[in-house]
């Protein structure tokens, strides 16, 4: 019964909210919207805010705003940092995704951090509601990860998986529909980035913004040494005269940089393997380890984690939409909503 009512609502969502990126799924249509997770804020005379823009528009705008504007991401290390400004961000994507002002408030369902306290699930669930929610469930990232992998998630066999996303790292070990082991950091794609303008800042001299270091990291990162290694120009100011400098930098550059948050990486995933039933392990010898996330495109990272723990890695088929598509399957499939989501 429940199924069937549930299957009247086309308008239901699936949102995987994310610190860099937010994706928005509608019922049997698939991905409407995919743009970052930023808001541009112009403030009047008389302190009121105004929205500017959202989403791709408004990271156009990050590093580049004048007096009065400011390009915010309300999402922080997977949590909500701004209350006020994420629940405006979700109402534009809901609206933006029916492609109209009113509609029939939509069940929702939201992919959340492992580690989200009750305190932030509450705050995410809230922000949903206000935004025009009927209805609010949470499915834990590494969950929705595992089904957007396409692994059999409800079988009595063990499958670890690893999504590094802008904010979180979320690493967990399912069987039976259910995480078995969790366990969620916050180092992931930003603090990559953070170590990379830190590193060029001391090696270089060479003051860069977030998106610089971003692009970096996408044009040259590795994790690992290549037979021949990249190189990329990188524009700032310099920190000693303050002028404005370019200077080349190269995969070996970056690796350095990356080394820190990357270990940090590795030893969580070390310390999974360490609490994993020993029948799961064997599993997991067989299966392998999946990655998803953005932070699976970084060259070489497989490797570098197979390394690390001496058992295969393999990055999942369009890693960056596995969270979304998991969390969009949980819509389509009432059974995994049921057993793998919960409203609170």
């Amino acid at each position: 019964m429940f199924k069937k009512l549930f299957g009247m609502f086309s308008n239901d969502l699936a949102i995987d909210l994310g610190t860099a990126n937010t994706l928005v799924l509608v019922k049997g249509q698939g991905i409407s919207i995919n743009e970052p997770s930023v808001v541009a804020i112009q403030t009047g005379k008389n302190g009121v805010q105004h929205i500017l823009a959202v989403g791709q528009e408004a990271k156009d705008m990050v590093g580049k705003t004048p007096s009065g504007i400011t390009a915010i991401r309300p999402m922080k290390d997977g949590v909500i940092a701004d209350f006020n400004i994420t629940e405006k961000m979700i109402r534009f994507f809901i609206e933006k995704s029916h492609k109209r002002k009113r509609f029939f408030s939509p069940r929702i369902i939201i992919c959340v951090p492992y580690g989200l306290t009750q305190v932030e699930r509450k705050a995410v669930r809230e922000a949903a509601v206000n935004a025009g929610a009927r209805s609010v469930y949470l499915i834990e990232e590494p969950m929705a990860a595992a089904i957007g992998a396409g692994l059999s998630v409800k079988e009595p066999n063990g499958n670890l998986i690893v999504d590094i996303g802008g904010g979180t790292t979320e690493i967990g070990v399912i069987s039976l529909g259910g995480l078995v082991v969790s366990k969620s950091i916050r180092v992931a794609g930003d603090k990559i980035d953070s170590a990379i303008a830190e590193y060029i800042k001391k090696k270089f001299n060479l003051l860069i913004g977030e998106r610089t270091a971003e692009d970096i990291k996408i044009k040259i990162g590795t994790a690992i040494p290549l037979t021949e290694e990249l190189t990329a120009t990188v524009s700032g100011r310099d920190q000693v005269e303050g002028t404005l400098i370019s200077v080349e930098v190269d995969s070996e550059h970056i690796r350095e940089a990356m080394k820190e948050p990357l270990r940090e990486i590795g030893e969580a995933l070390k310390n999974i393997l360490e609490q994993t039933p020993p029948d799961l392990a064997g599993d997991i010898v067989l299966n392998g380890i999946c990655l998803t996330g953005g932070g699976a495109l970084i060259r070489g990272l497989d490797k570098y984690l197979s390394d690390i723990v001496k058992l295969p890695v393999y990055i999942a088929e369009d890693p960056l939409l596995a969270v979304a598509r998991g969390t969009g399957k949980a819509l389509d499939e009432i059974d995994i909503l049921q057993q793998m989501a919960y409203e609170e």
